[in-house]
Parts: structure tokens; C-alpha cells; sequence
């Protein structure tokens, strides 16, 4: 299995930094390649351009009350979930979520963690 991981392309996880101009302020950020082509993809999804999600995200982010210390580590959970939530069936590509609101994705994820929790209090308990 590592194998899949070690023999990759090893431009996938080399790091670019971009500059993006958010709130009249220049930042810079720091991904590997592989996250940059995920921003990319998320972007094209929403009609935006990286830029423009990535001020997306931050401004929602701060607007949600989440402290973004760390905003390269938000992209890079950011692009995770999306590739998850795309595996699971739950996002489509081209701004289709397969017929279900964010909430409503929101709500199957709260409930699938609860049944993990339960699922693991339960078996780590002796019969």
C-alpha cells in the first residue's frame, strides 16, 4: 500500500506560495501542490477563482466565530473534507450537493459521528 504513496509524482507534494490580496491586506500561503490542485477544483465547482475562495472561506470562517490561527491548516482539512464528502456521494461535481442542503449533509456527518462514538464506547466495554 505504501507503495501507492512513495511511487506518487513527487510534484504532488511539493509546496508553491501564493499571495492572495484579502481585506485590502496581502497574505501569503504555503500548500503542496496536490492541496492547491483540490482549492482549484473547489473553486471551479463554486464559479470562483482560488483567490476568491479562499476570501470566501476565511470570511466565513471568521463570520462562524472559528479561530483561524493557523489558516493553512484550515485549507488543508478544507480540501480533505471535500474529497471525503465527494467519496461518500455527498458532493457532486459542478455545484450539485446530490440533492441534499448543507445542513442536511451537515446533520448525516453529526449523526454518523455520534454512531462511531457510540460504537466505540460500546465495544471497549467488557461483556
Amino acid at each position: 500500500m505504501c507503495r501507492l504513496f512513495v511511487g506518487a509524482d513527487p510534484q504532488l507534494w511539493e509546496s508553491q506560495t501564493r499571495s492572495i490580496r484579502m481585506d485590502g491586506m496581502v497574505t501569503s500561503v504555503r500548500l503542496e501542490n496536490m492541496f492547491w490542485m483540490v482549492l482549484e477544483e473547489i473553486a471551479t465547482r463554486d464559479d470562483l477563482n482560488v483567490p476568491q475562495l479562499l476570501h470566501q472561506l476565511y470570511n466565513e470562517s471568521i463570520d462562524e466565530g472559528h479561530d483561524l490561527g493557523n489558516f493553512t491548516s484550515f485549507l488543508r482539512v478544507c480540501c480533505l473534507r471535500f474529497t471525503d464528502l465527494k467519496l461518500k456521494g455527498l458532493l457532486l461535481l459542478q455545484g450539485t450537493n446530490n440533492g441534499k442542503t448543507t445542513d442536511e449533509i451537515l446533520a448525516l456527518e453529526a449523526r454518523a459521528l455520534r454512531e462511531r462514538q457510540r460504537f466505540t464506547a460500546t465495544s471497549g466495554k467488557q461483556h
